[in-house]
């Protein structure tokens, strides 16, 4: 099956459309096919399409951005937008569609049976389909990886001038501390705050792998991060990657209470979508066995449903115990949040 990436300008952005199969654009809404608006930049996604497509005969036209771009893109587009379906990243940019009055809700029995109640939508106007931990990772000589424990812990005066962390302005850390809110209140996590930004080793920079490469060059003793970032690197054939990864270790926090800050990438309907039925097949085909393999492996994330087999170097990071907060906590605290880190100075 051929797929074709082609390069679209929508408010000065480049947006990527890529076309399943023998579809073409512009003419996006046809009769065997959805259209599907992705931040999800992996090409490891296109089996996932292919295997749709062979097992439904429905094509797929996918346009690829940002997230905000992509809803930006069907706010203007209104009634007549084209777009059947939105993957994307983080629980926080879903809440955004969500709050913008973009999805539907989606009642499928196979979906509510394959993802658990805690990686989707109260109301099923989106659902996780795969899993992504937010961890800490270790400088090997400079740190015992015994006196690391909670996320609360980094708070404390012993890791002053030892934290690397990306910038407040990412939705993964904003979702972190709007985990936090939902657990420990405004106050609390307020007071958290002041000392995690004050444990910073520099300014923060760069993305997740960024913390990782400056944790292993002494940049800081520890740093904060997605662990599938970790197992890029250690799948890696260049040997510096590979140096990175002898150089750092990799911990779940707090394992001894509620567990490890999860989040997810995941999709809803649009109200508008032309294509609805088909869109909830395709939902459902993401949720089901073979397609949770290819979410887990394709990206070294974790699956949603319970019993899908891992990536063998992600399972070399050990077992752990999961936080079992709604991730819809994210979005209704991600304000907050925000506000938080910004009275915190967290830039």
């Amino acid at each position: 099956m051929n797929i074709n990436r082609r390069l679209f300008l929508f408010g000065g952005t480049a947006i990527t459309a890529v076309v399943v199969g023998n579809l073409t654009p512009p003419t996006l809404a046809q009769t065997r096919n959805i259209n599907l608006y992705s931040s999800r930049h992996y090409d490891t996604d296109d089996e996932l399409y292919n295997a749709f497509k062979a097992q439904t005969g429905l094509g797929v036209n996918l346009i690829e951005a940002e997230a905000d771009q992509l809803i930006e893109r069907v706010k203007s587009e209104g009634a007549n937008s084209p777009a059947d379906v939105l993957i994307t990243v983080d629980a926080g940019r879903l809440w955004v569609a969500e709050r913008e009055g973009l999805l539907a809700p989606v009642d499928s029995a196979f979906l509510k049976q394959q993802i658990p109640a805690n990686r989707r939508h109260p109301d099923g106007l989106w659902f996780g389909f795969s899993q992504r931990a937010r961890v800490i990772f270790y400088n090997r000589d400079r740190v015992n990886p015994a006196d690391l424990s909670t996320y609360e812990d980094l708070a404390t005066p012993k890791w002053a001038g030892k934290i690397l962390v990306r910038s407040s302005s990412n939705v993964y850390n904003q979702s972190l501390v709007a985990g936090l809110i939902a657990i420990h209140g405004v106050a609390k996590t307020r007071q958290w705050l002041r000392g995690f930004v004050s444990n910073f080793a520099r300014s923060p920079e760069g993305n997740d792998t960024a913390q990782i490469r400056a944790c292993a060059a002494g940049a800081g003793d520890i740093a904060i991060a997605n662990s599938y970032y970790y197992a890029r690197l250690a799948k890696s054939n260049d040997p510096v990657d590979r140096e990175v990864v002898e150089k750092v270790g990799i911990f779940f926090p707090n394992q001894r209470d509620r567990g490890t800050h999860m989040n997810i990438s995941g999709g809803g309907v649009f109200k508008t979508a032309p294509n609805p039925d088909a869109a909830i097949k395709f939902l459902e085909h993401l949720a089901g066995s073979l397609s949770q393999i290819y979410f887990a492996q394709g990206n070294n994330e974790y699956p949603v449903v319970p019993g899908t087999p891992i990536d063998p170097v992600v399972a070399g990071f050990g077992t752990f115990k999961q936080d079992d907060l709604n991730v819809a906590e994210y979005g209704k605290n991600q304000a907050e949040a925000v506000r938080l880190m910004d009275q915190a100075r967290w830039i």
